[in-house]
């Protein structure tokens, strides 16, 4: 059975009250219409069509080559904005998903269950369906007295009795392809919207006899769209308490999952604790035991075995095995720390490397650098890497000691095995195994304090009188 699926992203969402258009709001770090697309995927759909209207070239633009595109100019309802693909699919043969580019929560075990009903049933069409408390604002599924699918009420479209059933149509579907497309050209807008519904499909396939079955979903979730921003947070919600569940399943200790913000591209190895306030984002590749957190905030990073992340910040950055962060510590794109390094309070690393073993325990800035093996960079070091103009490179060999408050010069290079004095600026390179001093020669002068103390006040004394 061929699968194919269209993505319905061509609406505007004003009640986004919104410059980004509704299907590019992210949920755990994702367009939703990515996520859905990644479902439709999933369940092995062969061909994915999103009809795009409102933002269409940021919509194309984020999602790339990874789907077909077909333009909806005016918005004249889902049945209208289903027929747009006709020109694509409309001849194949098998079996096709509609699905809401703002419905962000259904999962592709629940379309391949659906798509396996289907399949089995011989049906039509097959609609995902929620059984609420409150339906209301939502269309009615009413079903034969064989379980079927009779047909599907839109809420303003609805009789008393359609109105108290409960169970609801979540505007996912899927469908013979040549049956939708045969019965889409018989669909009208005589209704109170004045739109071309998709559902009325399911009444055109009952009327010539065909069978529409109905797949009801036991997660709830899956039946949220997303109109506005009270909605978005609910779907951020249970999303977030999706992906920390299947990490926890997977060997992962939150602390405290409620205050854990795990977007849907990361990866955690087993074994590894995540403390509460922790935030980590994108691509980001954990592995296993780490101890990260509290408070770690980390996007698009790799982070090794072993290793230990607190209270900081890393972005685009590589943590080696075994090797720790923090407290305070700012790793910005492009730092790569090789195993057992020691990252300590208030540093801030930049497009660095530092091979195995090496330290900056507390107050330094290390950028544009490449440090070696076995380096120890002491209190309040800095490679000044920038003069108005140009970034420049520090390069510093192999169990070099850079002493503390120490400013080198770049671009200047600290050969293997040099020591470097302490209160340093140092412009010239140092050869390896040699050592560094440039500062001013002290010079003690004998009671001027007390002079200066003198003047201090007297000046202070005459400025009251």
């Amino acid at each position: 059975m061929k699968v194919m699926a269209i993505v319905l992203a061509a609406g505007q969402g004003k009640r986004m009250k919104s410059k980004l258009y509704k299907v590019l709001h992210p949920v755990c770090g994702k367009p939703m219409v990515s996520h859905v697309l990644d479902v439709v995927k999933e369940a092995k759909a062969e061909r994915s069509v999103v009809i795009v209207g409102y933002g269409a070239e940021m919509v194309k633009s984020y999602l790339g080559d990874g789907a077909e595109y077909v333009l909806q100019e005016q918005q004249l309802g889902t049945g209208h904005a289903v027929r747009q693909a006709e020109a694509l699919l409309g001849s194949e043969d098998g079996t096709t998903i509609v699905i809401c580019g703002d419905t962000p929560l259904v999962q592709a075990s629940t379309i391949s269950a659906m798509l396996e009903l289907h399949a089995s049933s011989g049906a039509a069409g097959t609609v995902l369906t929620a059984a609420f408390a409150d339906p209301t604002g939502y269309g009615r599924v009413i079903r034969s007295a064989d379980g079927t699918v009779q047909r599907i009420v839109e809420q303003k479209d609805c009789s008393p009795e359609e109105a108290a059933v409960n169970e609801i149509n979540t505007g996912t579907y899927c469908f013979d392809n040549k049956k939708l497309f045969a019965a889409l050209a018989n669909v009208t807008s005589n209704n109170a919207q004045g739109e071309f519904y998709l559902t009325d499909v399911i009444g055109l396939f009952r009327e010539s006899g065909e069978s529409v079955q109905g797949y009801c979903t036991a997660d709830l979730a899956e039946a949220i769209g997303v109109n506005d921003r009270v909605a978005l947070a609910e779907a951020e919600r249970f999303m977030r308490e999706r992906i920390n569940r299947n990490h926890l399943l997977g060997g992962v200790t939150l602390i405290d999952a409620s205050s854990t913000y795990i977007e849907a591209g990361v990866q955690i190895g087993a074994d590894t604790v995540i403390y509460p306030g922790t935030v980590l984002r994108g691509s980001t590749v954990i592995g296993e035991d780490c101890v990260i957190g509290p408070q770690a905030d980390i996007t698009d990073s790799t982070i090794g075995n072993g290793a230990s992340i607190k209270y900081s910040v890393v972005a685009e950055s590589v943590v080696g095995d075994e090797s720790t962060v923090g407290p305070y510590a700012n790793l910005r794109p492009g730092s790569k720390l090789g195993k057992g390094c020691k990252i300590g309070d208030f540093v801030e690393l930049k497009n660095a490397t530092l091979d195995d073993g090496s330290k900056v325990s507390h107050l330094s800035y290390v950028g544009d650098a490449k440090v070696g093996k076995d380096v120890n960079i002491g209190c309040g070091a800095i490679t000044v890497n920038y003069d108005g103009y140009n970034k420049f490179v520090t390069e510093i060999g192999d169990n070099a000691f850079v002493g503390s408050n120490v400013n080198l010069i770049a671009p200047v290079k600290i050969g293997d095995g040099a020591y470097v004095v302490a209160g340093s600026t140092v412009t010239h390179d140092v050869p390896a195994g040699d050592l560094a001093i440039a500062r001013e020669r002290q010079v003690n002068k004998a009671g001027y304090a007390d002079k200066i103390r003198g003047r201090a006040k007297a000046k202070k004394e005459k400025k009251q009188q």
